[in-house]
């Protein structure tokens, strides 16, 4: 199956589950959070026209180019009395500007005379250096739609229209399993055969940065009856996610569980790292089977399930920032998957990690993104890649 149309599948899927529900949430802990509902402007911004600059406020119009006498001096925070005619006022940047009054100098452009008056050394324009009423928003416009996933500018934007606190849709819940009994917890000795668990590790930190409330469901052995139990006391949540994948062999108690109890679909993915991926429910709860190997497992969640939970969330624009660099190695063998390559910008160009196998995940710490060779194609140096920063897809 092509990446793009396993995309398309579960977006489809968490189209058809959306997490409706939502919770009030200060403004403060908001980052990462989703807004449940359009945020709308209840006042002008700025609520009054204001001094972009430092410097002096006068009527341009019946100015005639003769020195002004100071009525008045204007401060950010203070209300002005209205502009006596013939005068100008000093004004600060921020400082809403006098009645009577349609331009501000800035102060670098006049001089001040012995006996106080300004003198404009400049050609004046109605208007200039004078911030609109609404010129940012205005009562009744939509700011921020649902479904934006909100971050510093986003909250930022939120309190410069006095909001406290805002709706935001609750966090998903996932829980993190893997399965076999080759996997041991670090800080464990290894008995033969075994090696330590990181993709579990790498997923809740990972789900942990996406705004998810994390359920560390461990490690599933191979054992039927232990499967059915570890799988019944999740309770309530809106995904499992599992790595070590789900195959149809007679070891796979994870897949003969989902099987039994809900329904199981496997996917061969035309991506590498990355072949196999389950999708599929048990007991009315959505399932994702990432492959095992840690490179493997990176690409997918990556490239598949992260799209999936913030979709999940309502967030529309779900797919990773990809641009276009030039290859700065030579790639002469074409295979029929999309491959993710671990590698990272030198001068300019798309350089890769000398390991590219999927078990290799110091290939990922190494790297600063990933580069995508399309199906059925050689590179040559200097050849355009795709190229997709890894915190694009780790924030």
């Amino acid at each position: 199956m092509p990446v793009d149309e396993a995309l398309a599948r579960l977006l489809a899927l968490a189209d058809a589950t959306p997490v409706i529900e939502s919770e009030s949430v200060v403004i403060a802990a908001c980052e990462g959070r989703v807004l449940a509902n359009n945020l709308v402007s209840t006042l002008d911004l700025p609520p009054w026209p204001n001094s972009a600059m430092d410097g002096y406020a006068l009527d341009c119009a019946d100015w005639t180019g003769e020195p002004l006498p100071v009525s008045q001096r204007i401060f950010a925070g203070q209300a002005p009395a209205p502009l006596v005619a013939g005068t100008c006022a000093r004004i600060f940047t921020g400082a809403p500007v006098p009645a009577g009054a349609n331009c501000v100098e800035m102060q670098e452009n006049v001089q001040v005379q012995a006996d106080g008056r300004i003198v404009f050394t400049e050609l004046l324009q109605a208007g200039q250096n004078i911030r609109p009423q609404g010129q940012e928003t205005t009562v009744g416009e939509t700011v921020l739609t649902a479904g934006t996933r909100l971050g510093p500018i986003e909250q930022g934007l939120a309190a410069s229209l006095g909001c406290a606190t805002l709706e935001v849709v609750r966090r998903v819940k996932v829980a993190v399993l893997s399965t076999g009994d080759e996997l041991v917890e670090p800080g464990q000795p290894l008995g033969p055969g075994q090696i330590y668990n990181s993709n579990r590790v790498l997923l809740c930190s990972w789900l942990t940065r996406l705004g998810c409330e994390v359920v560390d469901a461990g490690i599933l052995p191979d054992d039927l009856p232990a499967t059915r139990q570890r799988l019944t006391e999740l309770g309530a949540v809106d995904l499992i996610l599992s790595t070590g994948g789900v195959s149809v062999g007679e070891a796979d108690f994870l897949g003969i569980a989902l099987r039994e109890e809900g329904e199981l679909a496997l996917w061969k993915l035309a991506i590498k790292p990355g072949k196999p991926l389950t999708c599929g429910y048990f007991r009315g709860v959505p399932v994702i089977g990432l492959p095992g190997n840690p490179a493997s497992t990176l690409v997918t969640f990556a490239l598949l399930a992260r799209p999936y939970l913030l979709r999940r969330q309502g967030v529309q624009a779900v797919e990773a920032l990809k641009f276009q660099v030039p290859a700065g190695f030579v790639w002469a063998k074409p295979g029929n998957r999309r491959e993710y390559l671990r590698g990272r910008l030198e001068q300019g160009r798309a350089v890769i990690y000398k390991n590219q196998s999927s078990g290799v995940l110091r290939s990922a710490a190494w790297a600063e993104g990933l580069v995508e060779v399309l199906e059925d194609r050689t590179l040559s140096e200097g050849d355009w890649v795709g190229f997709i920063p890894l915190s694009e897809v780790l924030g």
